[in-house]
């Protein structure tokens, strides 16, 4: 198990993670063809879609094997519409790659995904790509991760020659420098001394990354205050450690579309990022005793195993993607779901390439796979032994920004737009769908405009669904401003029984979420009814009160109330809870909350005034300006309701030379003309 690697790669949109991959596989013979994300003939980018739009919209998985190591590769997009697909897979990875744009730098989605990679720990390399590219700046993009991200960032390679002179790497460590043969596509190097020229800043980088690694080594340290030069084995060792304990992140670079970097990539993966036995042990609770537990990496302990995403396949329907923490998954063995306690059994089992499938017997400890036709099951949800079970930590998902209404074409569709619906949403946890209960039309929300476009294209070419769509909507929240408290009462006959309940309720503002506190005492409201308060509570905040809105950024406290022994029920007071909610937080100045974006813009300089006027009449606020050799990236916040249809405008504006980035940022209170306008059409 040493010898495993389960890695992802990760990056900003086009910054060339897609391409990274097809390079990996070329050179470890997974694949004998190179194929391009422009052309639509990238191995991992198999969805039509994803051809034809050359984005990653899915992650997919994959095998490969390098200097008698097996990797397992999850390629995850970098447009911030698909970021679960990325969470998912950080969910379940022992190690990412991060890749940086040359010339971009570390953009917004970057830090996205380092943030990500932050909370789950998840120890990881950096690879600056693109370093053939007009305006790459190898330099530039180390700065920057010094001064965004957590973890020190200290580069083990230095580019050999930079945009047009771009020809190879210098390893630091090692003092060798490598240039690719471009007619062998990159798969044959030769290996030089350093050039006379770059000899100083390789000195200077090495002195650099030596005193770095002396915090987490005393042996080091104690050979560098002696002035003894130490081994290559040395300094891999102490990275490897530093690596795998999250405390710093080894920087590599490169250019893979023109083939350079990428063995030298992969000799980091293996050399730096950790196997399953090098990490701790994964923590759970048993859903029966609600006991905390650990899972070491052993194929002969107790299966334990999470799935981490599902796919539905038109041939064999849903496939769960499985990461196998411990123990073996067998054919024809049962399994226990968590948390449905449901005991499944395993009929048949697969290793994916991409959409390629290969059938197994056995998926064990360490390794990715695939469950075929498991029912009933959810992305988070964890596989168990029957005598040993354990829950581990559920996902959790962002909330949907932008929706739409759907209706299908002819009455006869409507079952079947149903049934799509609902099993689109079983694969995405950020798609959401309802039904509004005034109008009774049909409701999907999701992550952005791309996000539900592709949904739409996914049920025509897939379900055979063409249907007709309402313009994006933004998905606002519902909060209050102020302090308020409201007494709720129902006394009211019902089928010939009695049902009275009286509840008190205070609302404050906070800043993020709903929290319910109950601060009554058991002679006032019993213990038992305190659930169906909280129900109601809950049931008023995901519907809304002012416009429809969930309401969100609110503490709610119990703080009175009054039952009767023989009348008092559970419907009562929760029906009391509504009524107490809506009258409090009527109460407390309630407003609007719209969905605020971080946008990157690069565009040439001579469009400058007339992008940042655009951004100020949408309201826009301009956080800041770099320059980037002849370009200018502008930094700012807009309100989602005002960047529909802004990639034509843009286009419109800079004749098709700028390009823009886009992510959600946060909530922040609608101007008064703005609210008047929706509460009052």
């Amino acid at each position: 198990m040493k010898n495993i690697r389960n890695i992802g790669l990760a990056a900003h949109i086009d910054a060339g993670k897609t391409t990274t991959t097809e390079r990996i596989l070329y050179y470890t013979g997974r694949i004998h063809r190179m194929g391009e994300v422009d052309e639509g003939s990238a191995t991992m980018d198999w969805m039509d879609q994803e051809k034809e739009r050359g984005i990653t919209i899915t992650s997919a998985t994959t095998t490969c094997y390098w200097k008698n190591h097996r990797i397992n590769i999850i390629d995850t997009p970098g447009h911030v519409d698909f970021t679960i697909e990325v969470e998912r897979a950080l969910k379940v990875l022992d190690g990412v790659i991060v890749i940086f744009c040359g010339v971009g730098g570390v953009e917004p989605q970057s830090e996205n995904i380092w943030h990500q990679a932050d909370r789950y720990r998840i120890p990881r390399i950096g690879f600056v790509n693109k370093l053939d590219r007009l305006g790459a700046d190898f330099n530039r993009v180390i700065k920057q991760m010094e001064e965004k991200l957590t973890l020190v960032p200290i580069p083990i390679q230095l580019p050999l020659g930079i945009e047009e002179n771009f020809k190879g790497v210098i390893d630091i460590i090692e003092e060798k420098g490598y240039i690719w043969k471009e007619e062998s596509l990159g798969a044959e190097y030769e290996v030089i001394d350093i050039p006379q020229e770059f000899e100083k800043e390789v000195r200077r980088y090495r002195e650099r990354m030596i005193e770095r690694l002396c915090d987490y080594d005393e042996g080091l340290l104690d050979k560098y205050l002696k002035g003894i030069n130490p081994s290559i084995e040395e300094i891999k060792r102490v990275l490897r450690r530093a690596t795998i304990e999250v405390k710093i992140v080894p920087v590599l670079c490169g250019a893979a579309l023109k083939n350079k970097g990428i063995q030298k990539l992969l000799d980091g993966v293996v050399d730096f990022l950790p196997s399953p036995i090098d990490l701790p042990p994964i923590k759970g609770t048993n859903p029966l005793t609600g006991k905390s537990e650990e899972r070491r990496p052993e194929p002969d302990g107790p299966l334990s195993a999470l799935i981490f995403k599902i796919l539905n396949d038109p041939h064999m329907g849903l496939l769960s993607y499985i990461r196998v923490y411990s123990g073996e998954l067998k054919v024809r063995s049962n399994v226990l779901v968590v948390p449905t306690m449901e005991k499944v059994r395993i009929t048949k089992l697969l290793l994916m390439h991409a959409n390629r499938k290969k059938p197994v017997n056995t998926l064990s400890a360490g390794e990715i796979g695939v469950a075929v036709g498991l029912k009933g099951v959810k992305t988070g949800y964890t596989l168990a032994s029957e005598d040993y079970p354990i829950a581990f930590e559920p996902m959790e998902f962002p909330e949907p920004v932008v929706f739409i209404a759907v209706e299908p074409r002819t009455k006869v569709d409507e079952e079947k737009l149903s049934h799509s619906l609902k099993t689109l949403s079983i694969e995405d946890p950020t798609f959401k769908v309802k039904q509004d209960p005034e109008t009774l039309q049909t409701i999907i929300s999701g992550m952005g405009e791309l996000h539900l476009e592709v949904l739409i294209e996914r049920l025509k070419r897939e379900y055979g669904l063409s249907c007709r769509v309402s313009k994006p909507q933004v998905s606002y929240r519902e909060t209050i401003t102020e302090d308020a408290i409201a007494e709720g009462r129902f006394f009211k006959m019902i089928s010939g029984r009695n049902h009275f309940g009286v509840v008190s309720l205070e609302v404050k503002p906070r800043e993020r979420g709903v929290k319910v506190v109950n601060r009554v005492g058991k002679e006032k409201i019993p213990p038992q009814f305190i659930p169906a308060i909280e129900e109601g509570i809950r049931e008023s905040c995901s519907s809304g009160i002012l416009a429809g809105y969930p309401i969100t950024n609110i503490l709610v406290k119990i703080v009175d109330g009054c039952y009767n022994e023989t009348e008092s029920s559970e419907f009562a007071f929760r029906m009391a809870a509504l009524s107490s909610f809506r009258e409090a937080f009527l109460k407390a100045k309630p407003t609007l909350l719209e969905p605020i974006m971080s946008i990157e813009i690069v565009t040439p300089e001579e469009y400058l005034g007339g992008v940042i006027g655009d951004l100020t009449i949408r309201r826009g606020k301009i956080e800041r300006v770099e320059n980037v050799k002849g370009s200018r990236i502008i930094f700012a916040n807009v309100p989602l309701s005002k960047t529909f249809g802004y990639a034509t405008a843009l286009r419109s504006l800079t004749q098709g030379r700028a390009y823009y980035s886009m992510q959600f940022s946060h909530y922040q209170p609608l101007p008064q003309e703005e609210l008047e306008s929706i509460l009052n059409p």
